[in-house]
């Protein structure tokens, strides 16, 4: 007989585990994958989580420091079949918390009496419009080499963020065979993170396998629009987060593509309302695919013919009558900083102080935060609008300070969490612009 090494009988046994698993049903009635988001409504928070069995959903909360668990919530778990081969099955619970006091500190655990999760807590958001809320954003952060998630589990349970902002791109690449267990890996991993503080989100390029069946099914953004596009309001920001992928996706239908501008139109429209902009003056918008970019890799940001920027359905004329004052992106597997810019060419509030009352949006590009592709290569002759780029590891930071200050910054992974970037954005007044 031929004897099989220890690394052969692993290998072999390896290949063997997707059929072993597939006779086997799953029994599992632990909670796990748990994140929150922001409901959209003041005093909500949504905890949702994934089972493999179909159990009670129930959330047991209390404040921190009250008696544990006085408090409950039920929610309602729904059947997700992925498109894969194998068409397995799993439940997604969600759970809307209300009635909760703004800024006040809550313990909680989910699940049922067939098993419950670990123990988390958070922060309700405070919903007043003189609030200063902090952010954490970034995108294409995925399962293999994410390298900036140990930094962002650190930051986020010393409580330095209220909302993390992930723009697009979760799991690994598209292309990736065996995409179910790793986009349960991956959520797995953001629990350290998305379980403590909300985590805000919209799809990325990665997601569009099955048509977005799994971006759909397993978070809980705002909205009836199955967490594709939605808005909400935080301090004095209203903020937008879009599909950019309704422009490249054409094979699902283009009736996205309108549906998304005819919604985003709308608004705006309010969101400019005289008495709405009075409240909440910064208008910042998030999606994957950005406008502009000047990484040496052909993506489509590069042209200034840009689908996003371009189309039909054009978002950067939206963006720009509207007073939209920052647009958020990733995508590109670096970091680039943009001075305000509009129709290919700068638009500087000034000489000396270019993001004082700028004469545009403002641009950032954050999509190194890690993932399998590494990152990326600059064009080494960028246009004017180019400000500031680096290629290493990291993520940005954001925080509304009021009505006129706004702040930015570039954390890098590399050089062991240096600011690399900064920038303050000063708006005396936020109002539509002349088309």
């Amino acid at each position: 007989s031929i004897k099989m090494s220890p690394v052969h009988a692993a290998c072999a046994l390896l290949f063997a585990a997707p059929l072993m698993v597939l006779g086997v049903p799953p029994i599992w009635t632990q909670p796990e994958q748990v994140h929150l988001s922001y409901g959209g409504v003041p005093g909500t928070m949504v905890v949702t989580w994934t089972t493999f069995n179909e159990t009670e959903s129930k959330v047991e909360y209390s404040l921190l420091g009250a008696r544990l668990f006085e408090m409950s919530a039920i929610g309602h778990a729904t059947l997700f079949v992925d498109s894969g081969t194998e068409k397995r099955k799993m439940f997604i619970h969600r759970v809307t918390l209300g009635d909760l006091k703004p800024a006040a500190s809550y313990v909680y655990h989910c699940g049922s009496e067939e098993g419950w999760s670990d123990v988390f807590f958070f922060t309700a958001l405070n919903d007043s419009t003189t609030s200063s809320p902090r952010f954490a954003f970034y995108g294409d952060l995925g399962n293999e080499n994410p390298q900036s998630l140990a930094r962002l589990q650190k930051e986020t349970q010393l409580g330095m963020y209220d909302v993390i902002l992930h723009i697009g791109n979760f799991y690994p690449s598209r292309y990736f065979i065996i995409q179910h267990c790793k986009r349960d890996e991956f959520m797995r991993q953001i629990e350290s993170i998305a379980a403590y503080v909300p985590y805000m989100t919209c799809p990325g390029n990665h997601e569009a396998t099955y048509n977005f069946s799994n971006y759909r099914n397993r978070f809980s953004m705002p909205g009836q629009t199955e967490s594709l596009w939605y808005s909400w309001n935080l301090g004095s920001a209203h903020i937008i987060s879009i599909s950019t992928e309704v422009y490249f996706y054409l094979d699902f239908g283009q009736d996205l593509l309108f549906k998304q501008y005819e919604w985003l139109e709308k608004d705006l429209e309010e969101a400019n309302k005289p008495e709405n902009r009075a409240v909440r003056p910064w208008i910042i918008t998030m999606g994957h695919r950005p406008m502009y970019c000047s990484d040496d890799d052909q993506d489509d940001c590069t042209t200034f013919e840009s689908y996003v920027c371009k189309s039909v359905v054009c978002l950067e004329d939206l963006f720009y009558r509207y007073g939209v004052d920052v647009e958020l992106w990733a995508h590109e597997h670096t970091y680039e900083r943009l001075w305000p810019v509009y129709g290919d060419k700068a638009f500087n509030g000034s000489r000396e102080q270019p993001y004082v009352n700028p004469k545009a949006p403002v641009h950032i590009i954050t999509g190194s935060a890690g993932c399998r592709e590494k990152t990326d290569k600059f064009n080494p002759n960028p246009k004017e609008w180019s400000a500031f780029r680096s290629t290493d590891y990291g993520y940005s930071r954001m925080q509304v300070v009021n009505g006129t200050h706004l702040y930015m910054e570039q954390v890098s992974d590399d050089q062991n969490g240096k600011v690399i970037d900064s920038i303050w954005v000063v708006k005396e007044k936020h109002a539509r612009r002349m088309s």
